[in-house]
């Protein structure tokens, strides 16, 4: 069966909100889901997974530390995370307050690995992003990011 790590930094618990919307989307599409703090993710774990989705909050327009120091410690991982597939989302200030650039920072740590980033063609192109706590608005769109990833998931890895 495949598998989805949904792993998140949350001071506030607003991007732990997030987190928990796009996993209840990757669950809607029967995919296998881990949801975890990234503090709890032992880096070589990530290679258990089909798909990788990290969500942090935006602090001056760049992802939280625990986050970063994920990706810094998964560079022992080089070339083995080829192909599977990523996403990224985050909690920021404010629209126009450095979430997409949080969002671009985390895939592109995700591309150096190989790894396949699906966009949007309908709005937040990128990674879902909300806007301090997040509403019903943005849980939906979030969640609907967790089902699109989980699609594409169980396309690349389709079970035998």
């Amino acid at each position: 069966m495949a598998r989805i790590l949904v792993a998140y930094y949350s001071r506030s618990g607003n991007t732990k909100k997030l987190a928990e919307a796009f996993a209840e989307g990757v669950k809607e599409e029967g995919v296998d889901i881990a949801l975890k703090r990234v503090e709890e993710v032992q880096v070589k774990e990530l290679l258990d997974y089909d798909g990788i989705a990290l969500g942090s909050p935006t602090y001056y327009g760049h992802m939280a530390a625990p986050v970063k120091k994920l990706i810094d410690d998964s560079i022992r991982l080089h070339k083995k995370l080829d192909g599977k597939v990523g996403a990224a989302f985050t909690s920021s200030g404010g629209y126009g307050c450095g979430g997409e650039t949080t969002v671009l920072g985390i895939l592109q740590a995700l591309m150096v690995h190989g790894m396949v980033i699906q966009g949007a063609p309908d709005g937040l192109h990128y990674g879902a992003i909300a806007e301090e706590k997040p509403g019903e608005t943005e849980l939906r769109r979030v969640r609907l990011k967790g089902v699109r990833m989980a699609r594409l998931v169980k396309r690349l890895f389709p079970e035998p």
